[in-house]
């Protein structure tokens, strides 16, 4: 298996299995808008992507966004979406995707890497194994646009 740093040259790779992670999420499939939305982000870059390979075949990705601390003064990113094949799972691919997002942030130097989860995702305990930490300082709050 091979990680690489996507471009929007690999949008054929991704599209497939960024349709399969919203339809995972209770989305309907929409291949050509989802590659029109990651082809905007790369155009724009307001992204990194990670794509795992194994014999050519995309079998995982993960999805980075920068944001910025003004506590802190620091950027930092949000590891907004991660998903393994479900063939492909059990196999090492999404550590060694977390593990190449904590090596890019690290590179960057960039203050860490933040994602949110499902409660009861088990890859919880991926995330624990690999020292990711709960926040229990913060209370996460979400304002929903009705009008969007």
């Amino acid at each position: 298996m091979t990680i690489k740093k996507a471009t929007v040259s690999d949008l054929e790779l991704i599209v497939p299995l960024f349709d399969a992670y919203r339809v995972f999420y209770k989305q309907g499939s929409e291949p050509t808008a989802a590659r029109e939305f990651l082809k905007e982000r790369f155009l724009r870059n307001e992204t990194v992507i990670f794509i795992a390979l194994e014999n050519e075949e995309p079998v995982g990705f993960t999805q980075l966004y920068t944001t910025f601390s003004s506590v802190s003064l620091q950027p930092s990113y949000i590891l907004n979406d991660l998903y393994v094949s479900p063939n492909h799972r059990k196999k090492g691919v999404g550590e060694a995707l977390l593990n190449q997002a904590k090596s890019h942030c690290q590179e960057n130097g960039f203050k860490g890497l933040a994602l949110e989860t499902a409660i009861d995702n088990p890859a919880q305990k991926l995330y624990e194994r690999l020292d990711w930490k709960n926040d229990t300082d913060y209370i996460h709050y979400f304002w929903r646009n009705s009008k969007a």
